[in-house]
């Protein structure tokens, strides 16, 4: 079949499970509310496809993700606001209107040509819109992963000379950052000096996140494999001490940590 026929497929499905007479209880029961975390699920399901590289993965988790879409569509469309078709039409406008170097006479000369473009259109869409936040930093989501948020700005107040000239003053951004939160856990009980302890260390995070655009690196992905990397290894200790006869949670620290050491030697020097 073709993408419009199974699109179309997709859509009858979605609209007869919201069907009040013969749909899904559960799915009849949900709102935007209570899907939205879903659809930010699903973005991140399909990220972790890429990240394993699996591609069958990956066409899977992006129907899963597509279906968001369509649900949220649908739900819309039942309140007689939109629906798939004007979704589909608003960002089909948005991308040709947003790309004047491919659909209209505008010439670049790269692909920092084409953000500046990018930005400036998307400026003057929302002063059509009747926004009247000039600051570098309008538009930027409050949804969005507060890492990623936090990219984003720093990004945004780059674009404007507001950066530091490369890593190494970064680096020792991240140093004084991380003795003010020594600092603070020196005062005395974490309880009593939670709120201190919490600026002290959004202030360090905030660095980071700085550090790892400086480095080109996009933090979602070098957070997701240091998580993969530590569940590898966990497990890896929990294997070994099981072959050991032993559990993890009857081992001390000193233990726990040689199982550690001996998973990491076994791996391959990166």
């Amino acid at each position: 079949m073709s993408a419009t026929a199974e699109l179309e497929r997709l859509l009858g499905i979605m609209a007869r499970l919201r069907d009040p007479q013969q749909g899904c209880p559960w799915d009849l029961e949900q709102n935007f509310a209570t899907i939205a975390p879903y659809t930010i699920e699903e973005a991140y399901e399909v990220a972790d496809a890429i990240d394993r590289g699996n591609l069958d993965d990956l066409c899977d988790e992006l129907g899963d993700l597509l279906l968001q879409v369509v649900f949220h569509a649908q739900m819309a469309s039942e309140q007689g606001a939109f629906g798939f078709a004007e979704v589909a039409r608003a960002i089909s406008d948005k991308m040709q209107r947003r790309h004047p170097h491919v659909f209209a006479q505008v010439d670049v000369t790269g692909a920092e040509d084409v953000m500046v473009n990018w930005e400036a259109i998307k400026r003057a869409e929302r002063a059509a819109k009747g926004d009247a936040d000039t600051s570098a930093l309008a538009g930027i989501s409050r949804g969005l992963p507060e890492w990623q948020r936090a990219v984003k700005l720093q990004s945004r107040a780059a674009r404007v000379g507001f950066d530091w000239p490369g890593p190494g003053p970064v680096m020792d951004k991240v140093r004084e950052e991380l003795d003010e939160v020594a600092a603070e856990f020196a005062r005395g009980p974490v309880a009593d000096n939670a709120a201190r302890l919490q600026e002290e260390l959004g202030d360090l995070l905030f660095v980071c996140a700085n550090l790892a655009r400086h480095a080109q690196v996009d933090v979602g992905a070098a957070l997701r494999q240091a998580n993969l990397k530590f569940e590898r290894r966990f497990r890896a200790m929990e294997e070994e001490a099981a072959r050991d006869g032993q559990a993890m949670a009857d081992l001390d620290l000193d233990a726990q940590e040689q199982l550690w050491q001996r998973v990491k030697a076994t791996e391959p020097a990166s």
